[in-house]
């Protein structure tokens, strides 16, 4: 076991060497930090989704022919993405404060550790520099999703 090794604790190995144990062992954190988050994605999808299909350029699409696969992805999908992709970016803060506690949990040596860890050892230091990279992480999400408003919403991009 070499060097790189002793950083990684229970159930974490180095990621060249055994890539299989390491998604092996991601699963369970993956799945308690996801599965909040995509339930609320999924509850307001559903929700924007409800919304665009009773308006009435949907309606009009329909009663043009198409296809419905052509008029939920095209049409409705695209307007329903408005609402989800601000929420997706804005989810992100949960995330990264979930990070925090599921790594402690899971004693993944990530993130949210070094910050627990540099907390207790008083390391300000550390502190401002994970505190700042969250806050440029976020602030760049943000600017993300506004970009992908006009990628998603043609009705933007005439503006």
């Amino acid at each position: 076991m070499g060097p790189v090794d002793a950083q990684f604790l229970a159930g974490h190995h180095a990621y060249p060497e055994d890539l299989k144990a390491n998604l092996a062992a991601m699963i369970m954190p993956a799945f308690v930090l996801g599965n909040a988050i995509a339930a609320v994605l999924m509850r307001h999808t559903r929700s924007a989704m409800l919304q665009v299909l009773n308006s009435d350029y949907v309606r009009t699409a329909r009663a043009k022919g198409l296809d419905e696969r052509v008029v939920i992805l095209k049409h409705a999908l695209r307007n329903a993405l408005i609402p989800v992709i601000t929420l997706g970016a804005l989810e992100f803060g949960t995330l990264l404060s979930g990070a925090v506690l599921t790594e402690q949990v899971f004693s993944i040596p990530g993130f949210g550790k070094l910050i627990v860890d540099a907390v207790f050892n008083r390391d300000y230091a550390v502190v401002q520099g994970v505190v700042l990279f969250t806050a440029t992480a976020y602030i760049t999400l943000n600017l993300l999703a506004d970009l992908a408003y006009f990628v998603v919403n043609p009705r933007l991009r005439d503006q």
